[in-house]
C-alpha cells in the first residue's frame, strides 16, 4: 500500500489546479459513490486529482488506478477496509474498467463501508455503461465530453467567456462578448482544441495512441471478440472519415469490412460508446433515443484533421462542430428541412457561402456559418455555439 501512497502523492504534486473543466462544479461530490465516465484523454484522472488538491485534506484521500501492479494480487475490497481502519474517508479509482468485477466489488464496498466516499472513472465508456446499471441504486454517474470552444480559449488563450445558453446564443447575447480574432482561435481549436493534452506536445502520436486503443483494445476486451476485429473497426472509421456526411447503410458497410449485415448496429454503438463517432438520429430520439440513425460523424474535429485523406470537408467540418458541441446540453436531431433540430429550432449548418434556402419556410429557422464573425437577423456564427458549455 505504501507504494500506492507513493504514487498518489507524486501525482497530486504534479496536479495543475488553474483550469477546471465544466464538469468540476456539476459534480455533486457529497454523494457517496461518484462515476465518471468519458473517452480517452479528455481530463478524468486530472478532475479527481484536482478534488483532492482543491477541497481535501491530503492524507484524508487516496487516488489509485486501477491497472496498477498493486492490484494483481490484491482486492479493492481489502484496500477499501484498510483506509476505513485508517481513518481515510475517500477513495478515487482511476481507470477502473481495468479491474475484473469492478461493480460487483464496488457494490460491496458500498454496502459494507458506508464512512468511505468512492469516486471512480473509466475510459472504457463501454464497461462503464454496462457496469454503472448494476450500480444504478448507489452510484451517481457523470459523463465527460472534451473541451468546449470557450473551455479552449481559457485553457490555451486564457481568455474567459461565459458559458451561453442556447436562448442566449440564438437571442444574440454572444455579441456582448469583447473578443479580438476569434475566428483564428477557431480555426487552432478545430484542428487540435477537443483534447486537453494538446498543450503537451506530441499530439498527433497521442491521438493516434488513443484511435488504436478504443478500437483495437477498448471494444474488442468488452465484446469478447478477437483482435482482428480491431482492424475491421479502424477500417470502418476510415470510411466514416472519408463520408461527407455519413449516410449509413447497414448492407454495403458490412460488405465493406467484411461481416455480417445485423452485426452493424452492434458496432457502430460500440465506437460510439468508445467516443469516436456520433450517431445522428431522426426527431423520434434525438442523439440518445431510439430514432432511425439518418447521419454518422467522427465524434470532433480532431478526429477528422487526424483521420483525413487528404482536404477536410468544410461542410462536413461544420456539421460535425456543431453536433459535438451542442449534444451536451441539448438533445440534437437530424432534420428534414436542414441539418438539425433541437426543439422547435432548426439550423442549416455549412461555410460561408451557405444560403438561406433550407428555411426559408421555417418558423425558427437559422443559417449557422464558419468564416463569419458577428451575427445578422438569423445568420449566425458558428464558433458562438462552442460557447454552451
Amino acid at each position: 500500500m505504501e507504494h500506492l501512497v507513493r504514487i498518489y502523492k507524486k501525482l497530486l504534486r504534479e496536479t495543475d489546479t488553474a483550469f477546471f473543466r465544466y464538469l468540476y462544479h456539476e459534480i455533486a461530490w457529497n454523494n457517496r459513490m461518484i462515476g465518471i465516465r468519458g473517452p480517452r484523454g479528455v481530463g478524468k484522472t486530472t478532475l479527481m486529482l484536482q478534488r483532492i488538491k482543491r477541497d481535501l485534506d491530503v492524507d484524508d484521500a487516496l487516488y489509485v488506478n486501477a491497472d496498477d501492479i498493486y492490484f494483481s494480487d490484491h482486492r479493492l475490497l481489502d484496500l477499501a477496509e484498510r483506509l476505513v481502519q485508517r481513518g481515510v474517508r475517500y477513495l478515487f479509482i482511476d481507470e477502473i474498467h481495468k479491474y475484473k468485477d469492478w461493480s460487483k466489488e464496488l457494490k460491496l464496498i458500498y454496502d459494507y463501508y458506508s464512512e468511505l466516499r468512492v469516486v471512480f472513472s473509466g475510459s472504457s465508456v463501454l464497461d462503464l455503461n454496462k457496469g454503472s446499471s448494476d450500480l444504478s441504486r448507489r452510484a451517481v454517474m457523470y459523463h465527460l465530453y472534451g473541451l468546449s470552444f470557450r473551455e479552449y480559449l481559457r485553457l490555451a488563450q486564457g481568455i474567459e467567456t461565459p458559458v451561453f445558453s442556447l436562448d442566449e446564443i440564438v437571442s444574440g447575447r454572444v455579441e456582448e462578448v469583447s473578443l479580438r480574432t476569434p475566428l483564428l482561435f477557431f480555426e487552432s481549436y478545430l484542428r487540435q482544441g477537443y483534447y486537453p493534452f494538446a498543450r503537451e506536445g506530441s499530439f498527433d502520436e497521442r491521438l493516434r495512441q488513443i484511435i488504436n486503443l478504443a478500437l483495437e483494445t477498448d471494444i474488442p476486451v468488452f465484446a469478447e471478440m478477437s483482435a482482428t476485429m480491431g482492424r475491421k473497426f479502424k477500417k470502418l472509421l476510415s470510411i466514416i472519415a472519408q463520408s461527407v456526411p455519413f449516410k449509413p447503410n447497414m448492407s454495403k458497410l458490412a460488405e465493406l469490412i467484411g461481416t455480417g449485415r445485423n452485426l452493424m448496429g452492434d458496432y457502430l454503438r460500440y465506437i460510439e460508446d468508445a467516443g469516436m463517432i456520433i450517431q445522428l438520429k431522426d426527431d423520434t430520439g434525438g442523439i440518445r433515443g431510439l430514432g432511425k440513425v439518418e447521419k454518422v460523424y467522427l465524434d470532433n474535429c480532431d478526429l477528422i484533421y487526424a483521420l483525413a485523406d487528404g482536404e477536410v470537408n468544410v461542410g462536413n467540418l461544420c456539421e460535425t462542430f456543431f453536433v459535438n458541441q451542442m449534444r451536451v446540453r441539448n438533445t440534437v436531431s437530424a432534420s428534414s428541412i436542414a441539418d438539425f433540430e433541437i426543439g422547435r429550432r432548426v439550423f442549416e449548418v455549412g461555410g460561408k457561402s451557405k444560403g438561406k434556402r433550407q428555411i426559408e419556410m421555417v418558423g425558427e429557422g437559422y443559417v449557422v456559418k464558419d468564416g463569419i464573425t458577428y451575427a445578422s437577423d438569423n445568420i449566425l456564427p458558428l464558433w458562438w455555439f462552442g460557447l454552451n458549455y
